[in-house]
């Protein structure tokens, strides 16, 4: 069977926060921060819901397709708008939707745990499917903490999945998950996140790379086959890292960390969405999108672009 991408969307917040607001807080400067992460600026405001909303009404505007068209809605989020109802109903509700609606949580690897969601209930006699990942991490953020305050932000990006019988945009996949390092990227209910942020460093590099090879050779190509890298938007220190150990130019890698921060599960259709608006990915062309998250969870993906 085949799966193809019909349409993307993004929404940020309004508000932008630079560097250079934060080391008016924070023992921090603009210098100290990019030279780290990346990171210029990132967007702050909204919702889970009303991000979520925003991107997933662009998608189905993009693929030119109304609320009846879509047979289920896939939410990636960690930071839904409540712990119960799921948020991904509420989502439906105001995009009108009357579909099945369903959050799921694996951090920063959400996105692609959804679209891989997305892909087995196609499998299954669905035909159009609504991913997006939808995050709202400001608000368990302790902002007089340089660590975690410098790095996350809020927005989401979705697409449209549609099966197709004669021609796919999904060639192989990698998940995987490692419960024995769930301490080293946490958030208690009530608080705020925290993070080991050495150790996520070398592991990160480590499963990015591994998942992303175990991918490739599903698909049957290899690195010197792909025309983009569309990774986790986490710290431009491992996606250098990550790409140098793949064997790939970071001239290759979609990098919307310094505009946006990271945004968690929305951050790769972020990245997939620049990409597609600059014309950087053209039919016929692989891209690997890989990403990894507290869990620690982490999944790669192929795609030839249709």
């Amino acid at each position: 069977m085949g799966v193809r991408f019909r349409g993307w969307g993004i929404a940020v917040p309004d508000r932008v926060v630079t560097n250079e607001e934060l080391s008016l807080t924070l023992d921090t400067s603009d210098e100290w921060i990019r030279e780290r992460t990346g990171i210029r600026e990132r967007r702050i405001g909204g919702s889970a819901k009303t991000l979520g909303v925003l991107a997933g009404q662009r998608a189905m505007d993009d693929a030119g397709m109304s609320a009846a068209d879509i047979d289920f809605l896939v939410l990636a989020t960690t930071t839904p708008d409540r712990i119960a109802p799921a948020t991904a109903p509420m989502i439906a509700n105001e995009l009108g939707l009357t579909c099945p609606a369903m959050d799921v949580n694996a951090a920063c690897s959400g996105f692609m745990y959804a679209i891989r969601t997305a892909y087995g209930l196609l499998e299954t006699g669905n035909k159009r499917i609504l991913v997006i990942g939808a995050e709202h991490l400001s608000r368990w953020v302790d902002w007089s903490d340089r660590n975690m305050a410098v790095l996350l932000a809020d927005g989401a990006g979705a697409t449209v999945l549609e099966y197709d019988p004669n021609e796919t945009d999904l060639i192989s996949f990698c998940l995987g998950a490692d419960g024995s390092a769930a301490d080293l990227l946490t958030c208690e209910h009530g608080g705020y996140f925290q993070m080991n942020g050495r150790e996520i460093f070398r592991r990160a590099v480590r499963v990015v790379v591994d998942s992303a090879e175990k991918a490739l050779a599903t698909a049957g190509i290899t690195a010197d086959d792909l025309s983009l890298v569309i990774p986790h938007q986490a710290n431009i220190r491992i996606i250098q890292a990550a790409t140098q150990r793949l064997g790939i130019e970071m001239e290759r890698a979609v990098v919307v960390l310094d505009r946006y921060g990271n945004t968690s599960s929305a951050s790769i259709p972020l990245a997939f969405d620049d990409a597609r608006q600059n014309g950087r990915i053209k039919p016929g062309e692989y891209a690997l999108m890989t990403g990894f998250g507290a869990g620690l969870t982490w999944a790669s993906a192929i795609v030839r672009w249709s």
